[in-house]
C-alpha cells in the first residue's frame, strides 16, 4: 500500500471552530476514500491560528521564521491539500489569505486541492466559487468539483447525516481520485530557487 501526504489547513478563529470541524470531516472522509483506493495517508493538520504571528513576520521581513517554515514545507510538500476558511465580508479570512500570500510561487502548482468554509449562513457559499476557487486556479493547484459550504443550521444532527455529508463524502472521493492518480510528490528543496555561488558572480 503507498502511502500520501495530505495536508489540512484550518484558518478558524476560534477553539473549538465550525471551521476546523469540517476540516477534520472532510480529512476523515477523504483519508478513508484514499484507503479504499489502496492508498495509505498521513495527515498534516495546520491550524492558522497558531501561526498568526509568524505569518505576520513573514509579511513584514519576506522571511519565514523557524517555526513557520516546516509549516509551509508540509503544504508545498504535501500530495493533497484540503483548505477551509470562514468566510467574512463575502471572502476568505484575512488570515487565511495571509497564509497564500506567504506560500512559494509554485507550492501548489498542481497540486489537488479540496476547498471548503463555513459561515453563519448559507447565504455566504457563493464565496467559494467567486473567491476562493479563483485563487487557487491563480495558484495553478487541480481544484477538485466539489467544493463544500457549512452554515450553522448543517451541522444539525439531520443536516451532518444526510446534505452536508452527502456533499462531504463526494469531494472527498473526488479529492481522492486526483491525489490517487498523480505520482507521490517528493520531498520539498527549501534551496531549488537559490542560484549557486557561480551564477551570482557571473552577474
Amino acid at each position: 500500500m503507498t502511502t500520501r501526504t495530505l495536508a489540512v489547513v484550518s484558518a478558524g478563529l476560534s477553539s473549538p471552530s465550525s471551521t476546523r470541524l469540517l476540516a477534520d470531516r472532510l480529512a476523515d472522509a477523504t483519508t478513508a476514500a484514499l484507503r479504499d483506493r489502496g492508498v495509505d495517508v498521513r495527515v498534516e493538520v495546520v491550524e492558522l491560528r497558531e501561526h498568526a504571528r509568524d505569518l505576520a513576520d513573514h509579511l513584514v521581513t519576506g522571511f519565514p521564521n523557524a517555526t513557520l517554515r516546516p509549516v509551509l514545507d508540509a503544504v508545498a510538500g504535501a500530495d493533497g491539500v484540503i483548505a477551509v476558511t470562514p468566510i467574512f465580508s463575502a471572502s476568505y479570512s484575512g488570515l487565511f489569505k495571509t497564509f497564500v500570500d506567504v506560500l512559494d510561487r509554485d507550492a501548489l502548482d498542481g497540486t489537488p486541492v479540496l476547498l471548503g468554509a463555513t459561515a453563519g449562513t448559507a447565504r455566504h457559499q457563493l464565496a467559494l466559487d467567486h473567491a476562493m476557487r479563483p485563487l487557487f486556479s491563480y495558484l495553478h493547484a487541480v481544484v477538485a468539483p466539489t467544493a463544500v459550504f457549512a452554515a450553522a443550521e448543517d451541522w444539525g444532527a439531520s443536516g451532518v447525516g444526510s446534505e452536508l455529508g452527502a456533499r462531504i463524502d463526494r469531494a472527498a472521493g473526488e479529492l481522492a481520485d486526483l491525489v490517487a492518480a498523480r505520482a507521490p510528490a517528493g520531498p520539498v528543496d527549501p534551496f531549488a530557487d537559490v542560484p549557486d555561488f557561480t551564477a551570482l558572480l557571473s552577474r
